[in-house]
């Protein structure tokens, strides 16, 4: 039963959240879900829009969902745990939590990976962000919080596909934002909507790990270089409002020390322009079963360990999803811990005492 799979549905207002929701509420693959719906505002337009409701569905009122309403956001996911250890729920095979389109999603992604309790009934599966075709462009141009939205996300759905059938532009921009997000458009009513909500490491039908597709390897469109390190050649442009997303790559086993040192560092140097980091480790002293890490801002998820590696291919690989984050010395500081050789930066003994002496930091 534990952990209890738990999805993120966000988008800017008008993406179609709602929308996708009666369609979920709809679908017999989830009757066995709990829906969160946020209220925004004195008029509760969601809840209004909402065709079907049910003892499934548990509205959040008093505001945003990353704001005002965080605390009420973990009391209910408290009671939901609750409910199922003493039977008043047979079942819940899993959560669904909207947020309002005005929301910053990386408060609610705290709420759930923060709580010493939450963390042990539930894991996060994914984030998936609607955006709409007919107004993504411009959204994104003139909203922060809709940025975050689409670089935060491991699936990306765009809707209203009917209306713009074009929408390579958009393609294009949400590709820079978010190189590791898998993009679908959805306009198609026939879509599967429970597959569209697995987008975590875990597939919980088959117990198996899928950690390619969680890491967005197969959405990416572009290359390494010979010392093993991942790059991007744009850098974005007018509209990212600073938002960047890159991978961090080593292919030899890595010392837990070492990696331990990089994400204290990287959390205390650069942990307010750390929106989120996943990713999958190569240990030295087990190189055998795989480290799982994954965290927001500050706020690391317990780490876990897989039983294997899915395929032949191991190493260190980390997604890195920062707003004016310094991506130079996010740089140097794993390859300082790695001992990657590059010029001007110390090695792993030197950074340990003195990581400030490392290029590229800004505070």
């Amino acid at each position: 039963m534990f952990p209890i799979p738990v999805s993120v549905i966000t988008g800017f207002l008008g993406a179609g959240k709602t929308t996708l929701l009666n369609r979920l509420l709809k679908d017999p693959d989830l009757k066995d879900a709990a829906v969160i719906i946020n209220e925004f505002g004195e008029v509760a337009i969601d809840h209004l829009l909402v065709e079907k409701a049910s003892d499934g569905i548990i509205e959040l009122s008093d505001g945003c969902l990353c704001c005002t309403v965080r605390g009420e956001l973990v009391d209910t996911l408290a009671d939901l745990v609750d409910r199922v250890q003493d039977g008043r729920i047979r079942n819940l095979s899993r959560v669904v939590v909207e947020t309002t389109g005005l929301a910053d999603p990386v408060p609610v992604l705290q709420s759930i990976m923060g709580h010493p309790v939450l963390v042990q009934a539930y894991r996060l599966d994914g984030v998936i962000t609607l955006v709409d075709a007919v107004n993504g462009e411009r959204t994104l141009e003139d909203h922060i919080e809709a940025v975050k939205q689409v670089a935060v996300a491991d699936r990306l759905l765009v809707t209203k596909g009917d209306i713009r059938p074009d929408h390579r532009a958009l393609t294009a921009k949400l590709r820079a934002l978010n190189p590791n997000a898998e993009i679908l458009d959805i306009s198609d009513p026939a879509a599967g909507l429970a597959a569209l909500l697995a987008c975590g490491l875990y597939d919980p039908v088959a117990k198996t790990a899928d950690v390619r597709r969680w890491l967005g390897e197969a959405a990416e469109h572009d290359h390494h270089d010979h010392d093993g390190h991942h790059h991007r050649h744009d850098h974005g442009n007018a509209g990212d409002h600073g938002v960047r997303s890159f991978s961090l790559v080593h292919d030899r086993p890595v010392p837990h020390a070492a990696i331990a040192t990089f994400l204290d560092l990287l959390q205390s140097t650069q942990g307010d322009r750390l929106l989120r980091m996943k990713g999958i480790v190569e240990l030295a002293e087990d190189p055998s079963r795989p480290l799982v890490l994954h965290g927001v801002q500050r706020i690391m998820h317990p780490p876990a360990r897989l039983p294997a590696w899915q395929d032949e291919k191991r190493g260190t690989r980390l997604v890195v999803i920062g707003a004016d984050l310094s991506e130079d010395y996010v740089r140097r500081l794993f390859a300082a811990v790695t001992d990657t050789p590059m010029v001007d930066t110390p090695d792993r003994a030197a950074i340990a005492h003195n990581p400030l002496s490392i290029p590229g930091f800004s505070s």
